[in-house]
């Protein structure tokens, strides 16, 4: 009989499966929204495997600026390939449910994803500060060779990110949830999830916020730093047409750190007692599956170093 009841408890605390609402309240949108995440993610799947295959294939692009933005194109691909297909099949059937296990492998994966993407885009910032004159260009060659960045930097973000993020979903997938299963978004998401919980979140609230300051303000700090010496830097440069390229050069790794940070800030860097929720769904899309699409165009549409590549691979452009 206790073992009865203590099941019964168990799976009132920790349901067989989670219903995704998505735009329950706003079912005129579901066919909108499902149409922007499929071109969204059709389009990242073409986009960033271009980018992925044309930086391996072509000798030209053997440079550390295109070894982080492969990977980049790398990291979206996993990233809207572990969110997108399941809110599309959502937005596709009636039964808009996800698994316990399924939610939680999500969490974890999604989570780790994004983390390592906050890094990587710092260093591409330092990367393009190394690329730039001053005393960064005498350590370039040393501190963003490839097997350096393997063994210093990937194994180091290999170990701890992984453990970041399995630490933020086991604290949140533990909570009792007291037979509440209905998650008012797309997909699983800590600050949702928390609010499901019938206990005080004080403790995990606080821990969000710490590590998303960690995650996502730090690596913004790095960046922001980077660019200030940047902008130091070009405005050395005596030619007025130097400094526009330089400019140019820099402009789509802004835009792409504007646009993921500004909306995972959002998102992340409050309660999620204060979290708006048709405001957080929507920036979430945003940086899920808006984002990711975006990366390829802002990096590759006025980049001819690219075109050219692309060129090559294709054989319509001779190699030297």
């Amino acid at each position: 009989m206790i073992n009865d009841v203590s099941w019964k408890h168990r799976n009132e605390s920790y349901p067989a499966e989670f219903i995704l609402l998505g735009m329950a309240n706003h079912p005129h949108l579901e066919l909108l929204l499902s149409a922007v995440v499929l071109i969204g993610y059709v389009m990242t799947l073409l986009g960033n495997t271009t980018i992925v295959v044309v930086s391996c294939l072509d000798p030209h692009l053997q440079t550390p600026m295109y070894f982080f933005l492969s990977n980049l194109s790398f990291l979206d691909l996993c990233y809207t390939t572990s969110l997108g297909p399941q809110m599309l099949v959502n937005f596709w059937t009636k039964r808009k449910t996800i698994s316990y296990v399924a939610c939680a492998v999500q969490l974890y994966v999604s989570l780790g994803l994004g983390s390592t993407e906050c890094v990587l885009l710092a260093a591409m910032a330092y990367d393009r500060y190394a690329a730039y004159p001053g005393p960064a260009p005498k350590l370039h060659h040393t501190i963003m060779s490839h097997s350096v960045m393997f063994q210093n930097g990937w194994f180091l973000l290999g170990g701890w990110l992984p453990a970041n993020s399995l630490v933020q979903s086991a604290m949140t997938l533990s909570l009792p949830l007291c037979g509440h299963n209905k998650i008012d978004h797309f997909f699983c998401e800590v600050p949702t999830l928390l609010r499901l919980s019938c206990v005080d979140t004080s403790v995990n609230e606080a821990e969000l916020l710490g590590a998303s300051v960690v995650i996502l303000l730090i690596p913004l700090s790095l960046i922001i730093i980077s660019y200030f010496y940047i902008t130091r830097n070009i405005l050395r440069i005596r030619s007025v047409e130097g400094r526009r390229k330089a400019f140019n050069t820099c402009a789509s790794h802004v835009t792409v750190v504007s646009l993921f940070y500004g909306s995972a800030i959002f998102s992340y860097v409050q309660p999620p007692s204060n979290y708006s929720r048709d405001q957080g769904k929507m920036m979430s899309l945003f940086y899920t599956m808006v984002a990711p699409m975006l990366n390829p165009l802002i990096y590759t549409l006025r980049n001819k170093e690219f075109h050219r590549a692309v060129k090559r691979v294709m054989g319509r452009e001779p190699r030297s």
